[in-house]
């Protein structure tokens, strides 16, 4: 038999890990309901139950899991049978949001070089560019081995 749990406790932790989101940047509401499928069994929550369960209205759960969709952690699928939309944390959601990171930094070193390219290297301006450009390429290398050091450690 599982363990008993406390809704007063888990909805307290809730609280307090969306504030730690929250302080990180995520937007409050995302936080929440990040948390609240963060801490389902299930990892899968409807519409309804995140709205119950969070004593939000359905409108704040759409615009919350429209940005955690958006940033590729949680995604909708069809309950079967209905009409009704499910929310899924996504496995090994952290390593994935870090592995997402790369397309970001990508994103990221590709639009500096452009900078850099457009102020000219040799301006201050460039150079701080070209030193960002470089940080960037560096992260990401480093990100890519610390992925496969965990893939590594989790084998």
């Amino acid at each position: 038999m599982g363990t008993q749990r406390d809704p007063a406790e888990v909805s307290e932790f809730v609280e307090r890990f969306a504030t730690v989101l929250t302080d990180a940047g995520f937007p409050r509401m995302s936080a929440r309901v990040f948390t609240a499928l963060l801490t389902a069994d299930s990892g899968r929550l409807t519409s309804a139950e995140l709205g119950e369960l969070l004593r939000i209205s359905p409108a704040a759960v759409s615009g919350a899991v429209r940005y955690l969709i958006q940033v590729d952690l949680v995604s909708r699928e069809r309950e079967p049978g209905t009409r009704r939309d499910r929310y899924r944390i996504h496995d090994h959601v952290w390593y994935e949001a870090t592995a997402n990171r790369d397309r970001t930094l990508s994103r990221f070193e590709s639009s500096l070089a452009e900078g850099v390219e457009a102020l000219g290297p040799d301006t201050p301006a460039g150079q701080r560019l070209a030193e960002s450009l470089e940080f960037f390429a560096f992260l990401r290398v480093e990100i890519q081995q610390m992925m496969q050091r965990w893939r590594d450690r989790r084998s």
